[in-house]
């Protein structure tokens, strides 16, 4: 019989997980991230028959943060493919916190370990096919548009602003690369980009029918149509596995067992094969930066219904 989460499930998670709200801390390195509301929790499920089940805030929005690299690793395959974005990015979990540069001095070649970590990331937004911060953002919206089948998507210029003004580290991060040759062209136009791309807004509606087409590998969930060539889909949801939740990768995958992945702004996005898509959001953090809330609503509905993929 084919797992289903039902609307009173998601209720009863909801409530059960408002105890934990209070615990972690909202994002303040990131300025305009700080006035976020720890109170606003959502879970939005969306199964492959197309039916999907949300509970707590969700018409609220929100920034998607780092969830962002899988999206804009999915579309830097399709424009250069495997050799090319692999030549410059590594496969391997870091085992670092995700805006380390260490490892880019000790790796020999000087590339990131892998496009989950912000070093990657850069790398590979730089790959992303367009003359301009705005063709690119622009390239990378339609993609988003195309995967949760609803084009009124933007980015919030407001926190796109606040952390281009402080993006010191990335910055840091990506003139390093650019002294390796690991990425090309203006670091203030990637940087551009780059915040825009993790400024994109969503609801939890619309994030859990994002991660419902990586579980249906590659293909929309109503019409069928393949957005994502079925390969590439896969090994975006192995990075998910191996790097999607930070340096707490690890005991995430023993926990919960889902490919996921999380952003400082409270979201995760998971993907599950044979079952759909699964969106959860809190604002406040733990110390590995993964939504405190989030964690929690995943362990829950992994143990529930027995998702774990091992």
């Amino acid at each position: 019989m084919q797992k289903k989460v039902s609307q009173g499930m998601v209720d009863e998670w909801i409530e059960h997980v408002s105890a934990f709200t209070q615990l972690g801390k909202v994002a303040d390195y990131i300025p305009a991230l700080e006035k976020q509301d720890r109170e606003n929790i959502a879970i939005g499920v969306y199964h492959l028959d197309g039916e999907c089940v949300g509970a707590g805030k969700v018409e609220n929005t929100f920034t998607i943060q780092s969830i962002s690299k899988v999206l804009a690793l999915a579309l830097a395959l399709m424009d250069q493919g495997e050799d090319y974005v692999f030549a410059r990015v590594g496969k391997e979990p870091s085992g670092d916190p995700f805006h380390s540069i260490a490892k880019l001095e000790t790796t020999n070649p000087s590339k990131p370990l892998n496009p989950m970590i912000n070093a990657g990331a850069l790398a590979v937004t730089n790959m992303i096919e367009g003359t301009t911060p705005d063709e690119k953002v622009g390239r990378l919206l339609a993609f988003v548009h195309e995967l949760a089948n609803d084009h009124s998507i933007q980015y919030d210029q407001e926190i796109a602003n606040s952390e281009y003004e402080t993006a010191y580290l990335n910055r840091s991060l990506a003139f390093f690369m650019k002294q390796h040759h690991v990425i090309e062209g203006s670091i203030e136009e990637l940087l551009d980009t780059y915040t825009k791309q993790c400024a994109i807004e969503v609801n939890i509606k619309q994030l859990a029918r994002i991660g419902a087409v990586f579980a249906n590998e590659g293909k929309d969930i109503e019409s069928g149509r393949q957005i994502i060539p079925r390969q590439l889909a896969r090994i975006c949801k192995t990075f998910m596995v191996t790097c999607g939740m930070y340096d707490a990768s690890g005991s995430f995958a023993i926990r919960v067992g889902i490919p996921a992945k999380s952003g400082v702004s409270g979201a995760v996005m998971g993907s599950v094969k044979d079952f759909g898509g699964i969106a959860v959001f809190g604002p406040a953090l733990d110390e590995k930066g993964n939504s405190v809330v989030g964690m929690q609503l995943l362990e829950m509905l992994s143990s529930r219904l027995e998702l774990s993929i091992f």
